[in-house]
C-alpha cells in the first residue's frame, strides 16, 4: 500500500510511505533537511511499522512540538487506522 501523507507542524510539505505486509518497503521527504529525511528513510526500510512508530512517536524537533520522525509515525499509524483489524 502506498500513501502520500500532508505534515503539519514540520518543514517537509509531504510524506510518502509504501507498506507491504507491515513492513515498511519505502519512505520518501519533499522538502526538509535532506540528509536527516534520507536518514531516517533508509533506517525504517525493512522495519515493521509496529516498531517504526514505538521507535519515532513523540519525538521532538527544537521547540517544537512534533517532527519529521514523529509525523512518519503519525503517518504510520493513520495507515494502521485505514486498515481496521490489520497491521499495516
Amino acid at each position: 500500500m502506498k500513501k502520500v501523507f500532508k505534515p503539519s507542524g514540520i518543514c517537509s510539505s509531504e510524506i510518502g510511505v509504501e507498506v507491504e505486509d507491515g513492513v515498511i518497503k519505502d519512505v520518501n521527504f519533499t522538502g526538509g533537511c535532506a540528509g536527516n529525511a534520507e536518514g531516517m528513510s533508509r533506517l525504517v526500510a525493512g522495519m515493521s511499522t509496529d516498531e517504526a512508530i514505538r521507535r519515532l512517536k513523540g519525538i521532538k524537533c527544537g521547540r517544537k512540538n512534533t517532527s519529521c520522525p514523529d509525523q512518519l509515525a503519525l503517518a504510520l499509524e493513520e495507515m494502521y487506522n485505514d486498515k481496521p483489524g490489520s497491521s499495516v
